[in-house]
């Protein structure tokens, strides 16, 4: 059963005792939310999901009905999360497809008999999807497509069906290409590289069906790739999600590869879905192929043309098939035309490559065995192919940010046969294998001393064999558009534009603030903001559109590489520090993604989100680890995305996926992710974060009931994991509920709370006791620049915010406060408190915020004042930064770039966490 039935099934049956138990009071009571698109008002809406929060104890979930005011669309509603006292904290919501495309919608959240009670609610009265789950498939029919999945076998999509009852596109499959070792040779003569063949290979395949779901259908199809040609053990796995929706002909998947391969055997040559498109009986001539170029741009062209020809067939003849018309009938064209239509070549087969984000191929050819001829190419394809025919109808297949994944292709073949194909490689076959060895043998970095060593030189916290791709993920989504005839190219250039933005819908900033569902730690923009805060404002804008603007630039884009940024600059050579140990790749290091998210949720500017979006799918997949010893961890900055040794859970923690997960409406890919980490403190069996820094002498021994654990940056994320499955009610939501309120208690009960740093973590029961060195709690002081740099500021206000103060372990709000306190007090203060001062320091503007924290919760507006000393005159980024970028062109760069040497990530997100907070917290000092 998917996660999201599951959760509706726990909350409507299995604890409808425990919501009665909460003293809510019977009768009539609702409220209505307004939800707009994310940027400009789409051309079409295809159905859609999205999220809205609810205030605690509005709505309890088996006495509440969501009705929509959205005219010929149909809504469908579940809950995603629950307040502690079992009311509705957020809900997911599908609008089914429409003709028209409001700029707004309403969704109304009312309070009626328990009994009466649904779970959905439709907002009218029309038909919704029908899904028929047999013994050997799953059939989907949305009223405009209906498609069938099989249940096993190498096809995971048999039949997708017009509503005038034409097959468009069969036999839909995944295949996969690779071979067993590259030629490192600059002559390219080795000749004992293996080329192996696979396809997919279902072994299960589940429908979230109920009689409520009325509006979308979500079809899992779960595999791996069998060998087809060569010999190979069933590999990479994959997980496919089919979305319909009610009154829509879009079909999108969300297809996610998973590599267990070996880095120095297993090379990646091609990664694609084909579907065979019917075309028996359509004349060559009213066969047509469509191709994306950039801004909505058409290759419009047809399996055997007779444009351009010697002899004109007559201009509506012409005009028809440009077009993509039935042409007029044969007998009424110009018989010096019709009577030699067997000289005009028909061409077969097109194939568009995509090999870098700034240019795209194309070439076309009459049959294998003849010379390809060059179409001329251009520079950002959509990523959009079309084969069919003006009256058998045919196929769309787009790949979302198909130009930013490079190497991608788009394949047409056999259009001239009664079965044409389309591939959409996910990854091209035209690129360079992908090759996942380590990016150096070493360097002769033997023992611990030596690592440590080549980490004050390069920043690289470098171990053999762990640098390994084993386990990473990649989820790219892609969009299939059947069709009764060939479209108007204005259809698929609007279709092209649909599947690069696919629109989403969300809940104004203001009224997601007011419910605290994502905590009171931000607000929105005030209209009385001072001058002062203005500017700081003025600072964040910046600092998001550098980084926009540096993507673009620096061309941080590719199949593993898009969504993620890098870590510092490089001053002397204008660039950023691609090629240097821990400097490279960011990986989510001090919590950008926390900035990025918390930036949406107070402007709801629509590049922020995308942007946002982008880095939460790349670093929640890429940077993380979801097969094999190191599941649940995530890896520390790098030259690769993996080949850091350093393991932690601070890479890999939820917070960071958290207002995607709920704004998308519980995304299923990212709601796997979420509770995928129930098992990531398993991980801390295997790997000691701390192995290379002890100094203990080696007495340490991994011990499941006595893991060493640091209460900031492990914590933090295992209690970001506990909250969040805990108010999803995932399978685990008991054990998680459990483990977070034990583990808070352990921290009331240590001498010096979080300033402990350390503790001794039982994955059994989620007891923390003091370290080895304090066996008798008499007070350790193991304080860190990094503890709080990995969202366990937001985390806890979270958690506060959630249970209430009243809620919380005795003495764990204390412990928090105190530590906000004393980690931006002096020397004396400190030692005075506890018996030692904190040593040098850093990240002092960041943790401004927890200064400000402590101010708001105690009052205390002289603490409110040294927030803002912290924040604008220690470290980081200093109001009389220029705060602008310099244009360098010429010799000096490879290509025009914007610069702004000073800036790095380190500092962008902690300037950014701490605007936000402190604005929120305690503007009123600034």
């Amino acid at each position: 059963m998917a996660l999201k039935g599951a959760v509706g099934f726990l909350v409507f049956a299995g604890l409808s005792s425990v919501a009665s138990a909460q003293g809510y009071t019977n009768g009539s009571t609702s409220e209505t939310v307004t939800v707009k698109w994310i940027g400009n008002t789409p051309a079409l809406n295809s159905g859609t999901t999205f999220g809205l929060p609810w205030a605690r104890g509005k709505f309890q979930a088996n006495q509440t009905t969501f009705t929509g005011d959205s005219g010929e669309s149909q809504l469908q509603s579940w809950v995603t999360a629950y307040w502690p006292d079992g009311s509705i904290k957020w809900t997911g919501h599908a609008l089914s497809g429409s003709e028209t495309v409001p700029e707004e919608y309403k969704v109304t959240a009312s309070t009626v008999d328990g009994a009466n009670a649904k779970k959905f609610s439709n907002s009218s009265s029309t038909s919704g999807i029908t899904i028929n789950d047999s013994g050997d498939e799953v059939t989907v029919n949305t009223g405009k497509v209906t498609a069938t999945f099989p249940k096993s076998g190498n096809i995971i999509a048999s039949s997708i069906k017009t509503s005038g009852g034409k097959v468009v596109g069969q036999n839909g499959r995944l295949i996969l290409r690779s071979q067993t070792s590259m030629d490192d040779s600059q002559e390219g003569s080795s000749n004992s590289i293996e080329k192996l063949g696979f396809e997919s290979n279902i072994e299960e395949v589940t429908v979230d069906s109920s009689e409520e779901s009325s509006v979308r259908a979500l079809v899992t199809v779960r595999g791996n790739h069998k060998a087809t040609s060569g010999a190979h053990v069933d590999w990479l796995p994959f997980i496919v999600r089919f979305y319909l929706y009610t009154n829509s002909d879009a079909i999108r998947i969300v297809h996610t590869l998973v590599f267990d391969g070996k880095a120095d055997q297993d090379f990646i040559t091609g990664i694609g879905i084909r579907f065979d498109v019917p075309l028996a009986g359509e004349e060559l001539y009213n066969r047509h192929i469509r191709l994306a170029g950039p801004d909505g741009g058409l290759l419009r062209e047809a399996v055997r043309g007779i444009t351009g020809l010697r002899r004109d067939p007559g201009q509506a003849v012409r005009t028809a098939q440009f077009e993509g018309e039935e042409t007029p009938d044969i007998g009424t064209w110009d018989t010096r035309v019709s009577s030699r239509m067997k000289w005009i070549p028909a061409w077969n087969d097109y194939s568009l490559t995509q090999l870098s984000p700034d240019g795209f191929t194309l070439k076309k050819r009459t049959k294998a065995g003849q010379s390809w001829v060059k179409i001329p190419g251009g520079t950002k394809s959509g990523g959009l192919a079309y084969l069919g025919g003006a009256t058998v109808g045919g196929l769309a297949v787009a790949l979302r940010d198909f130009w930013k994944r490079y190497p991608t292709s788009l394949d047409i073949s056999n259009a001239a046969d009664d079965v044409g194909q389309i591939t959409l490689w996910l990854y091209s076959p035209s690129g360079e294998p992908m090759d996942f060895r380590p990016y150096h043998d070493g360097l002769g970095q033997n023992t611990y001393a030596d690592q440590l060593d080549a980490l004050e030189i390069t920043y690289e916290d470098w171990e053999g064999g762990f640098d390994t791709p084993y386990g990473i993920a990649r989820t790219n989504e892609i969009f299939l558009y059947p069709f009764e005839k060939t479209p108007s190219a204005e259809t698929l250039s609007a279709l092209t534009e649909h599947a690069n933005e696919p629109p989403a819908l969300a809940a104004t900033p203001e009224y997601i603030q007011q419910t605290e569902a994502i905590g009171s730690y931000w607000a929105t923009i005030p209209d009385n903001s001072s001058a002062a805060a203005q500017t700081i404002e003025t600072h964040l804008d910046f600092l998001i559109k550098y980084y926009e603007g540096q993507i673009a630039q620096r061309r941080w884009y590719g199949f593993w590489d898009h969504g993620d940024i890098m870590h510092t600059y490089d001053v002397d050579r204008h660039t950023w520090r691609y090629d240097i140990g821990g400097y490279a790749w960011d990986n989510s290091e001090l919590s950008p993604n926390l900035f990025f998210w918390n930036y949406f949720l107070r402007t709801g500017r629509a590049d922020v989100y995308r942007f946002a979006e982008a880095h939460a799918r790349h670093t929640g997949e890429v940077d993380v680890y979801h097969l094999g010893k190191f599941k649940g961890f995530g890896t520390r900055h790098g030259v690769q995305h993996f080949s850091d040794s350093a393991k932690q859970i601070r890479v890999s923690t939820p917070i960071y996926r958290q207002v995607f997960y709920y704004l998308s409406g519980g995304d299923e890919r990212t709601g796997e992710l979420l509770h995928e980490l129930m098992d990531a403190e398993q991980a801390f069996l295997t790997v000691d974060p701390r192995r290379k820094v002890r100094q203990d002498n080696g007495t340490y021994v991994i011990d499941p009931e006595a893991l060493d654990l640091d209460i900031g940056l492990d914590w933090s994320g295992l209690a970001s994991t506990w909250l969040l499955e805990w108010e999803r009610r995932g399978p685990r939501w008991e054990e998680a509920r459990t483990k977070l309120n034990t583990s808070m208690h352990s921290i009331a009960n240590l001498t010096n709370g979080f300033v402990t740093g350390l503790g001794l973590y039982n994955l059994y029961t989620g007891v923390i006791a003091p370290p080895a060195t304090d066996p008798g709690n008499l007070g350790n002081v193991t304080v860190s620049h990094l503890s709080a740099s990995f969202g366990l500021p937001e985390i806890i206000a979270q958690i506060t915010d959630t249970l209430g103060s009243e809620g919380l372990p005795a003495g764990f709000e204390q412990a928090w406060l105190d530590y906000c306190y004393y980690y931006g007090a002096g020397v004396a203060e400190q030692t005075a408190r506890y018996g030692k001062s904190f040593g040098s320091l850093s990240l002092k503007q960041g943790h401004s915020r927890l200064t400000a924290y402590a101010a708001r919760k105690t009052g205390n507006a002289t603490l409110a004042q040294r927030a803002w000393r912290e924040f604008l005159s220690t470290d980081g980024f200093a109001p009389t930064l220029p705060w602008t970028s310099v244009p360098l062109n010429g010799s000096d760069v490879l290509m025009p770039v914007d610069e702004a040497a000073w800036v790095s990530t380190n500092d962008v997100a902690l300037y950014g966490l701490a605007a936000i907070e402190n604005l929120a917290q305690v503007g009123y000092a600034l």
